[in-house]
């Protein structure tokens, strides 16, 4: 088996050139990873809400279908989620892609073992689900072929990364609700979203 990629070299990869791809992220780590790779004021990161990133994603994807939305999320948030990827497989958005860092815990609660670590195949599942473009990404290749299906391919994409399940320091988002829907809006929809 090769060695397990780094959950933050993965993130800064995907995220190196993003333009104005909004990125979404699951609770926690995932939420900790976009910040480490930079502030922006079109990342939005959950700081609760396990299991809707997916969803979060496809409801801004269908509003905004001339935009990228990334969703970068954890493996536990996902097996909580999993309704989502039906939902998301009849919707096809063309413009979202969906990137689970699955390091086999939950990291939240004191890194217990997920399901993925016994077997179960998220990229398998959405597969089964309906989505055309689902993959399982191993190695640092992998990860540069998945950042150039991401900016100049189509969605809906599902892929499950294989990450080493190191605890990282913490690098906190912004934590007030308010601040980043109205970030995230305004560089969605321009400044003016904020007076309607």
């Amino acid at each position: 088996m090769s060695k397990l990629l780094r959950r933050r070299e993965v993130v800064r990869e995907l995220l190196d050139g993003r333009g104005d791809t909004l990125v979404i992220a699951g609770l926690g780590a995932p939420a900790w990873d976009i910040t480490d790779a930079g502030d922006h004021d079109l990342n939005f990161p959950l700081w609760g809400a396990m299991g809707g990133a997916a969803m979060l994603g496809l409801g801004v994807a269908l509003a905004q279908p001339k935009k990228k939305v990334l969703v970068l999320t954890g493996d536990g948030e996902m097996l909580m989620g999993l309704g989502a990827f039906a939902t998301i497989a009849v919707q096809r958005p063309r413009n979202l892609y969906i990137v689970v860092l699955d390091n086999e815990r939950y990291g939240e609660t004191g890194q217990q073992e997920t399901h993925t670590g016994h077997g179960v195949d998220l990229a398998a599942m959405a597969r089964a689900a309906g989505f055309a473009h689902a993959l399982g990404v191993h190695t640092q290749a992998d990860v540069s072929q998945l950042r150039e299906r991401i900016y100049s391919g189509e969605g809906a994409l599902f892929a499950q990364v294989k990450v080493d399940p190191e605890r990282l320091p913490l690098v906190l988002p912004p934590r007030d609700g308010s601040y980043l829907k109205n970030r995230s809006r305004a560089a969605l929809l321009g400044p003016e979203a904020l007076q309607q």
